[in-house]
């Protein structure tokens, strides 16, 4: 009987049989998006073409439309490669091949070659959901106060490689995600994302616990991407990224970066009322539960801009005047 290999959401490499494909499948472990091999295969192939059959019930669903219909199904990803440059404020720079798309927020351009255009488009781009998904989609992001275009740039020329980059917005790193090793989902706090391969969805995600809406930092607006190509998220400071297997991690609510599907996450006290009110980490705390992978910032922006805010002289701040003997004087001579 034939034996396949899979990766799951922890990027391990497991085993299992032809006749045990189809209960990984209905368990949720085995996705569409997810990577198989078997032997006298070349390399990895997502499970959606080389075990389609396992995951159509009824009759069999119809191919993809065209790429000239206008729109791109999710998990069908333009192919692009990248280079991260930079240290503490750093940028990405995404290579292009002729065709080759990649979608951005606003404004997080840096540099284009030639033969790169870009043009807003309202939404991501993908088309999923008609027009009806359009308009909530559109809906959700005027809502939560999110841009309604995404800037497409793409390789317009009929050869070579170009290259377009994309700056992070405030001092952090900058982390590229292969979405289809995490079962082709990923949800992050709101504003964390920064650019991705054409083909992935871009959504909002509301966050139905009260709890975790209320004090989670984030509120209940999340973001959803989905898809099997790349995308890069931005975080705080330094990131640090940890596997649950099962177990129960306590993170400061503005720390969390994003997480993928298989983690529950909720909001608790943070100790008794002492702890709470004197401890200095705030009245809650963010609890994630289960098995999954979850990224943590060092610095929110949050906390950064608060230390700003609290020493800025306009805002009620004391100045130093950087040691000066002239203080307040030598502001008014140098013009500050």
């Amino acid at each position: 009987m034939k034996t396949w290999i899979y990766v799951d959401a922890s990027s391990r490499q497991l085993s299992v049989r032809e006749d045990q494909i189809g209960s990984l499948v209905a368990s949720g472990q085995l996705q569409p998006g997810t990577l198989t091999w078997s032997e006298g295969m070349e390399g990895w192939v997502p499970a959606r073409e080389t075990l389609g059959n396992h995951f159509v019930s009824g009759p069999k669903a119809p191919p993809p439309l065209p790429p000239d219909h206008g729109r791109v199904a999710v998990g069908r990803s333009h192919e692009i490669d990248y280079e991260i440059h930079g240290d503490d404020m750093q940028l990405v720079e995404v290579e292009l091949d002729p065709g080759e798309t990649v979608i951005a927020e606003a404004g997080a351009m840096c540099y284009m070659e030639e033969d790169i255009t870009f043009e807003a488009k309202m939404g991501d781009g993908t088309g999923e959901g008609g027009f009806l998904g359009t308009l909530k989609n559109i809906g959700r992001r005027v809502i939560t106060g999110e841009s309604l275009f995404m800037t497409h740039f793409s390789h317009s020329g009929r050869s070579g490689k170009r290259r377009v980059a994309f700056a992070a917005p405030y001092p952090g790193r900058i982390v590229p995600l292969q979405l289809s090793e995490f079962g082709g989902e990923i949800l992050c706090e709101k504003g964390a994302f920064l650019c991705a391969a054409h083909g992935t969805a871009v959504s909002v995600a509301f966050n139905r616990k009260l709890g975790a809406g209320l004090f989670g930092g984030d509120g209940f607006i999340l973001q959803r991407l989905q898809g099997d190509g790349m995308a890069f998220i931005h975080s705080g400071g330094a990131i640090v990224r940890r596997e649950l297997r099962g177990e129960c991690l306590r993170v400061d609510t503005g720390c969390l970066v994003a997480m993928t599907k298989g983690v529950d996450y909720d909001i608790e006290r943070a100790g008794g009322l002492k702890s709470m009110f004197f401890g200095g980490e705030g009245l809650f705390l963010a609890t994630l539960r289960g098995h999954g992978t979850v990224w943590l910032q060092s610095l929110p922006f949050s906390r950064m801009a608060d230390r700003i805010l609290a020493h800025a002289p306009s805002a009620g701040g004391k100045s130093t005047g950087e040691g000066s003997v002239l203080g307040g004087l030598g502001n008014l001579i140098d013009g500050d």
